[in-house]
């Protein structure tokens, strides 16, 4: 089992939405997928028609009371595990002992049963992302294309050089991803450019794709559609396709 995750410590920059559309795209295409929702927000939950009231939730699986399998919803030819508005008190709530590997163990005894784990974290460092981290093979970073968002990617990465030290030496980068991204305006040329400067001390690379501001994504959540089966032909799905596949052409070696 692959196992992938969008992070960022600022929110607002299509981190949910780009964990959305690589499910969805993976789901599209045949593979066995599970999403985990760790953040508090519960908005991947609630975009992919989970039950967050009175059910099992990634909080559960991450302080020992549920597996995985237990906490797994079935829909629409994926599987998830919800999030909680409690997994804002998790680092009260979870054992001392092992905390930051609770999420990679769980997710080792269901490795058989799916290609691909998409982990959705909060937008702040903590024992959730700490988690995702420590359980992920791949992490891509999205950054709205503005300088502020570039400031988060920096605070990231010294997160995740925390991370391949201390948890996971494993885990990999598989790119910067440029959001609400217009090539048209003059600010473009340098956030691109910094961004590949970023990503040069990283060892990774900004993603050729790039995502495009589209009102069509939010009426896609709203309506709980995935972004390829609401608007097939919009420009922003055509974006997030080049992407998933520029993705997984590192992912899949």
């Amino acid at each position: 089992m692959i196992t992938l995750a969008a992070a960022s410590q600022k929110g607002g920059v299509a981190k949910t939405t780009t964990n959305l559309a690589i499910g969805a795209k993976l789901v599209e295409d045949g593979a066995r997928v599970l999403y985990v929702d760790l953040d508090p927000q519960m908005n991947l939950s609630t975009t992919l028609k989970a039950q967050t009231a009175g059910v099992l939730s990634s909080l559960d699986v991450l302080t020992g009371d549920a597996t995985v399998a237990d906490a797994a919803q079935s829909i629409d030819g994926y599987d998830v595990v919800p999030a909680s508005r409690l997994n804002g008190k998790a680092d009260d709530l979870m054992p001392s002992v092992g905390k930051d590997y609770r999420l990679r163990k769980a997710l080792e005894a269901v490795a058989e049963n799916y290609d691909y784990a998409i982990l959705d974290t909060p937008p702040a460092l903590g024992t959730l992302t700490v988690n995702a981290l420590t359980a992920a093979s791949w992490v891509v970073i999205p950054a709205q294309a503005d300088a502020y968002s570039l400031d988060g990617v920096t605070d990231l990465a010294a997160t995740i050089q925390a991370i391949r030290e201390y948890t996971n030496p494993d885990l990999k980068i598989a790119g910067i991803l440029l959001t609400r991204y217009n090539p048209r305006t003059s600010i473009s040329k340098i956030i691109r450019e910094d961004a590949e400067a970023m990503a040069s001390e990283l060892d990774t690379k900004v993603f050729r794709a790039w995502i495009r501001e589209a009102t069509v994504i939010k009426e896609a959540q709203a309506v709980k559609q995935s972004l390829f089966a609401y608007a097939p032909s919009a420009k922003v799905a055509y974006d997030y396709r080049f992407f998933i596949e520029e993705l997984l052409e590192d992912v899949n070696g």
